[in-house]
């Protein structure tokens, strides 16, 4: 799946100061969707974080970006479910609706961990992580 919250995270405006519902109906739906929508909801509920959160710690939209497409990679190749741990989601962020990421724990430890190493947090994040696996103290 890949997926779209990496597609256009860049300032995608959809809806400017508009509050709506959607509601999406089907006449007849399918088990094997039914079975991957209750897959995705349960997935989601483990999925504390957004990509969008990384604005507020000095992150550009484009370094966002980025990362979680490396994110995704690095899952990928490590034969992680990815859905269990990166979901296309809105977000809203001052009055505009824009595409985000929503992140379990690992998939937001991977996005700072091949986010841009020049940003002082990624940089601290890197080295507590080696740390806390070599059991390292200060």
């Amino acid at each position: 799946m890949q997926l779209n919250c990496i597609r256009s995270f860049i300032g995608s405006v959809i809806l400017n100061s508009f509050i709506m519902e959607l509601l999406i109906y089907t006449r007849k739906y399918n088990q094997a969707d039914a079975i991957q929508n209750f897959i995705n909801f349960y997935h989601s509920l483990n999925m504390k974080y957004l990509a969008s959160d990384l604005l507020e710690k000095g992150f550009s939209p484009k370094q966002i970006s980025e990362a979680v497409v490396s994110a995704i990679k690095i899952a990928k190749k490590s034969r992680l479910e990815t859905n269990a741990h990166f979901m296309p989601v809105f977000s809203g962020i001052h009055q505009n609706i824009i595409e985000d990421c929503k992140l379990s724990h690992l998939g937001y430890g991977l996005v700072l961990m091949n986010a841009d190493s020049s940003l002082d947090v990624v940089a601290e994040f890197q080295v507590e992580v080696l740390q806390q696996h070599l059991k390292i103290k200060n």
